[in-house]
């Protein structure tokens, strides 16, 4: 892989004299050492440096950080028997308000460290705050209550930051005193403090390594530094938890592109960017310097940028379905998510070398330009405004395009669907992945986003950004078939925790990365409802098929084409068969919503159409110590389309057209270009005559057309020209060997994966796939 850039710093008194005076901070209170260089350096990163001011770019930055700095600062207790720093942040052994009292005071010593801002001089009253947090609430002396992480991440490093930030105010004997905080509840980033036996994974360990490294700064420590930068690598235990190494299981990157953090959990948009993060700061921080990071294994990460980050984000926004329980939380959204990848990218690649350099800076590029809501630069800190200002004015770096490809994530139960124009992508659970994560009062309407909840982007870029979380309906939730038994909130109690599935065949197989198989053996969260789901993911429409639905708690079963927020007010036209939608319909050939798709019903059924009207505030769905909604009503618009099965066994068939006008929608209501080979609880399968594919997913051993399988698998077979490619998975994970049969007649052997075996050629093609131990891979052989 390509060596990083190494920018060896100059380490004299002059170097960091410079430094500090290009951030504001007098020159007299640094030492002539490497640490006061890195003090420096981090400062710069958070403050952006000698920025000049007066451009208009920074003004709403410059202005927002001031008014919210000042705002902090006017309202903080000062008296002498103050029992807390602020009215609204009582402090208590269970509470997490001594951590966001530290946050504050970190956006006052922000605010006092950055150029241009117009806060009042706050030192003296900084330091006296920080000395009563570390009396009162955060030293050596205390155990850990409530939500660990609130003491061993989100205090220490807000403290440290205001350490580097205000280090002109705080005297030896202060930061001897903080630091003893920090080395009493972060004295190892392999490992929890409170419970030592847990060691550290992915965005945690990350955290507590780039603490450590602030801690070795403000303490000019270099054993801290080294260990925060062996913690990476996991030196301590020989890279078993290092994030520069695949993993197979548990927290990290893994070789199709997932990331699972808490064991079981798609969560790249947000632990993800963490861990990122993290590592891009430590980059940024340490190159060049005694501690810069070498590990070869790097490229892990860094080639995590394009096969884990950015299939996910899509026009500059990061996809709900691998954000976990963060998609609760007022101050975060699918935009702002985003908008964290693409400064971290653009970090990332100011200190690595080619070809990653000018790769990160041209889908930096892309993402932000493609942005049609245009609120990356005015939500961006300082720093960030500065970087994109850089990149934007750049007319040697083009922007990446948003190229069609499809992605199987068969480690973390999530595939996308990119397509001209459009994505959609599918969140799903298993054995292997959980429903959901709730808990920490965080979340608590969660219960279907891991049950086959489909995601269509498009025009609307702000679809479930728009308080989409707290008014959607969310036991109605866009692909899911859910029993209508009424579910109550959960996950307001202390701690967090996941939903387990229970299913094991859930995945697809993938074709030559344009198309794809999807399928998920749906047991819902008691057991009540089973359902057998297809996806069949194709050049341009994704046609759903659900079988074998059985419920049995009594209530009836529904199956949810679409729950489309139409914003508040909103008019978009909802058709069915040409006219507006009223009502529920027996058999309905199509229907179209206005903006957004058309719906093609080639088996019929019984469809109900909604126009509804939802209010909701994001405090009854967040309620945690930090995250906590307001209790602001929101009120949006949705169009529903909705399958009902009624009490009895059912099934459903239904073609999206992402884009399609009306018109176009009853043409291929007409003429579907397409045939349904078989939908039942044994095998699900369609013959694309437009892309020249049939796609199957066999829930047992069988047959459907040309196509003879021995047992569970995922199978798509196209032609391309006088090219024929299959593609074969196992997403049960049950079998070490499947033989498929494909009556057609072969030839010979183009290529083929390592893992296929051909039996037999001629009038019939028999290969025996190897799926054994590959976790729903798929494999893929070609012939003529």
């Amino acid at each position: 892989m390509p060596p990083f850039i190494r920018r060896r710093l100059v380490l004299q008194a002059g170097l960091a004299a410079g430094a500090l005076s290009a951030i504001g901070l007098p020159a007299r209170a640094f030492a002539e050492d490497e640490f006061d260089v890195l003090r420096a350096r981090w400062a710069e990163l958070n403050t952006g440096g000698a920025i000049d001011a007066t451009d208009s770019a920074y003004a709403a930055a410059l202005s927002a950080l001031s008014e919210q700095a000042q705002g902090f600062a006017d309202t903080l207790i000062t008296a002498a028997d103050r029992t807390a720093l602020w009215p609204d942040l009582p402090l208590s052994a269970a509470s997490g308000n001594f951590s966001i009292s530290y946050t504050r005071l970190k956006t006052i010593a922000l605010a006092r460290a950055t150029s241009g801002t117009t806060l009042t001089d706050v030192g003296d009253e900084l330091g006296s705050a920080l000395d009563f947090l570390n009396a009162k609430s955060f030293n050596e002396t205390l155990k850990e209550t409530g939500n660990w992480w609130f003491w061993e991440i989100g205090a220490p490093r807000a403290l440290l930051d205001t350490c580097i930030l205000a280090y002109d105010v705080l005297s030896a004997d202060q930061i001897t005193a903080y630091l003893k905080a920090v080395d009493h509840f972060v004295p190892n980033p392999n490992r929890r403090t409170n419970s030592p036996s847990l060691r550290e994974t992915g965005a945690n360990r990350v955290d507590k390594a780039l603490i450590v490294a602030l801690r070795g700064i403000v303490g000019k420590s270099a054993d801290r530094l080294a260990t925060a930068r062996d913690a990476l690598s996991d030196v301590a235990e020989a890279g078993k938890n290092s994030v520069f190494t695949y993993v197979t299981s548990g927290d990290g990157f893994y070789r199709d592109g997932s990331f699972i953090q808490h064991g079981n959990l798609a969560y790249v948009g947000t632990y993800g960017n963490v861990a990122l993060g993290g590592v891009a700061n430590l980059i940024a921080l340490l190159g060049g310097s005694t501690w810069e990071i070498t590990d070869p294994r790097r490229a892990v990460l860094l080639d995590a940028v394009e096969a884990s980050f950015a299939p996910f984000m899509t026009d500059g926004l990061m996809m709900d379905c691998v954000s976990g329980r963060a998609i609760s939380r007022e101050k975060a959204g699918d935009h702002r998510n985003g908008h964290g990848t693409t400064s971290t990218v653009l970090l990332l690649a100011g200190g690595v070398a080619e070809p990653y350099a000018s790769w990160y800076k041209a889908l930096a590029k892309g993402w932000i330009t493609r942005d049609r809501l245009n609120d990356y630069l005015p939500g961006a800190s300082i720093p960030e405004i500065s970087r994109a200002k850089a990149l934007l004015a750049d007319a040697a770096v083009s922007p990446a395009p948003a190229t069609p490809q499809h992605f199987q994530f068969y480690n973390q139960d999530r595939v996308v669907h990119r397509r001209p124009g459009w994505t959609f992508a599918i969140a799903m659970s298993s054995k292997r992945m959980a429903r959901y994560e709730w808990g920490n009062g965080e979340n608590l309407r969660g219960w279907y986003v891991g049950d086959g909840m489909t995601y269509l982007y498009s025009d609307d870029q702000d679809q479930f950004y728009d308080a989409y979380w707290p008014t959607v309906d969310a036991q109605r939730l866009p692909g899911t078939t859910v029993s209508t038994k009424p579910r109550d909130p959960g996950g307001n109690g202390a701690g967090t925790g996941t939903v387990a599935a229970y299913a094991e065949w859930v995945g697809g197989a993938s074709y030559n990365t344009i198309a794809g198989a999807v399928g998920m053996h749906l047991i819902n969260y008691d057991k009540t409802l089973q359902a057998r789901k297809s996806w069949f993911c194709l050049r341009d429409s994704v046609v759903a098929l659900g079988a074998g639905i059985v419920g049995t708690d009594g209530y009836p079963v529904e199956t949810i084409v679409d729950n489309r927020n139409l914003h508040e007010n909103g008019a978009a036209a909802l058709l069915v068969d040409g006219r507006t939608a009223s009502g529920t319909y027996d058999d309905p050939r199509w229907a179209h919503l206005e903006g957004v798709a058309g719906y093609v019903f080639p088996q019929g059924g019984r469809v109900r159409t909604e126009r509804e009207d939802r209010t909701g505030s994001w405090s009854e769905i967040n309620i945690g110590n930090d995250t906590a909604g307001s209790t602001t009503p929101y009120t949006r618009r949705y169009a529903k389309l909705i399958v009902e099965h009624g009490t009895a066994t059912g099934g459903y068939a239904y073609v999206l057209l992402p884009g399609a006008t009306s018109r176009e929608t009853a043409e291929r209501a007409a003429d579907p270009g397409m045939s349904i080979l078989a939908n039942t609880a044994a095998v699900q399968a369609i013959r694309s005559h437009r892309d020249q594919l049939t796609l199957a997913n066999f829930w047992t051993a069988g047959q459907v057309g040309e196509l003879t399988v021995d047992g569970p698998a995922s199978v798509v077979v196209g032609r391309d020209g006088r090219t024929t490619t299959v593609a074969v998975s196992d997403p049960s994970r049950t079998v070490q060997t499947l033989r498929l049969v494909v009556d057609n007649p072969i030839r010979e052997v183009v290529s083929k994966d390592d893992s296929v075996t051909v039996v037999a050629t001629g009038k019939q093609l028999v290969l025996d796939f190897a799926v054994g131990g590959t976790r729903g891979a798929t494999h893929t052989a070609s012939f003529h």
